[in-house]
C-alpha cells in the first residue's frame, strides 16, 4: 500500500509535525509513567485503526523492555491479567476519550477511577496524550501511511 501523499515530505507538515512534537515532549517528559504512556499510544491507536502509530508504538514499548505477554493483550486488556489498576484506569480514559463521539462524553466513572490512580499533573499528562495520539492517527489514517517499517529510535 503507498500513502496517499508525502505528507512527511512537505514542508507545511514539517513545520505543523514541529509544534505536535513539542506537544509530544511535555507529555513524555511528565511523571506519568513511560510503560503507561506506550499503552495508551497503542491503545488508541488500534481503535483508531492506524497501523503506522501501532507498529511504532509496539516496537518502542518492546525496545523500551515492555513483555511480549503485555503488547499482545493491549486489545484486550480488560480480560487480561497483566495491567495494574493504574494501567487499566488509563486504558479505560483511551478508550472513552477515543471513541468519545459513541458515548457523547466520557463517563463519570472512568473518569473518577483515573483521577484515583494518578496524581493532577499525572492526569493532565494522560488527557494531553490520549488527544495527542489521536491526532497523530487521524493525520496517518487520513493519508493511509502504510506500516511495518519502522524502526525504534528512527525519529529521535
Amino acid at each position: 500500500m503507498d500513502a496517499r501523499m508525502n505528507y512527511y515530505g512537505n514542508p507545511l507538515a514539517a513545520k505543523f509535525a514541529k509544534y505536535i512534537n513539542s506537544a509530544g515532549k511535555a507529555v513524555s517528559d511528565s511523571t506519568l509513567p513511560a510503560a503507561t504512556q506506550e499503552l495508551v499510544k497503542i491503545r488508541a491507536s488500534q481503535i483508531n485503526g492506524c497501523g503506522f502509530c501501532t507498529d511504532m508504538h509496539t516496537k518502542d514499548a518492546a525496545h523500551a523492555g515492555e513483555t511480549p505477554a503485555r503488547l499482545h493483550l493491549v486489545a484486550a486488556w480488560r480480560e487480561a491479567t497483566v495491567f495494574t489498576d493504574a494501567e487499566r484506569a488509563a486504558l479505560a480514559l483511551t478508550e472513552a476519550g477515543t471513541r468519545i463521539a459513541d458515548a457523547a462524553g466520557v463517563p463519570d466513572d472512568v473518569w473518577e477511577n483515573a483521577a484515583k490512580h494518578f496524581d493532577e499533573d499525572q492526569l493532565t499528562a494522560l488527557v494531553s496524550l490520549i488527544a495527542l495520539i489521536n491526532a497523530y492517527n487521524r493525520m496517518n489514517v487520513l493519508i493511509r501511511q502504510p506500516a511495518g517499517d519502522y524502526r525504534p529510535g528512527q525519529w529521535g
